[in-house]
């Protein structure tokens, strides 16, 4: 008797567990993560740096990630996150490249010691993407354990469906 009633539960499980059900709605649209980019930047040799406002103010939660862009390879676009710095042959920091936020704007800016003496192809022409990851809005509390690797350009891309097709220029 006992293993008759062992053999009913497990067809049972089998049947229950393979049944499938209607399809349910789609769910609402994903947050809209823009990908902008400013290019020509040129940066002086006292430190100052570029002011740029965003199109729209970004969500408090929001977060951005500021890329540039250091090669072209096989018409692929070869991006280094920032902040990013370059050292002296003695190891000593030359300068860094290095980024702040609001909600409303980010700025751009080189730190160091005598920035007149950087070469004029890492001061001068440089090209940046802002890649804007939306952040926690109360709403949306799940937490991902799979962290994108911040410092690969196409990783974060991925890893946020982001669609950096239609890259805004802010200047």
């Amino acid at each position: 008797m006992k293993k008759i009633l062992t053999l009913f539960a497990v067809v049972g499980l089998i049947v229950f567990s393979s049944c499938e059900g209607p399809e349910g709605p789609e769910g609402p649209a994903g947050p809209v993560a823009p990908v902008f980019e400013v290019n020509n930047v040129n940066f002086a040799a006292n430190g100052d740096g570029i002011l740029q406002k965003f199109p729209s103010s970004i969500y408090s939660g929001d977060v951005i990630l500021v890329y540039r862009l250091v090669d072209v390879i096989n018409g692929r676009d070869v991006w280094r996150p920032i902040p990013e710095s370059y050292y002296y042959d003695d190891g000593t920091v030359y300068f860094t490249y290095k980024f702040n936020f609001t909600q409303d704007d980010f700025e751009i800016y080189l730190d160091g010691f005598e920035l007149n003496t950087i070469p004029a192809n890492l001061r001068t022409n440089q090209t940046f993407r802002i890649v804007i990851v939306p952040g926690d809005d109360g709403v949306n509390t799940k937490k991902s354990i799979n962290k994108a690797d911040y410092s690969d350009y196409d990783a974060v891309i991925k890893k946020y469906n982001i669609d950096d097709s239609n890259v805004k220029k802010l200047n």
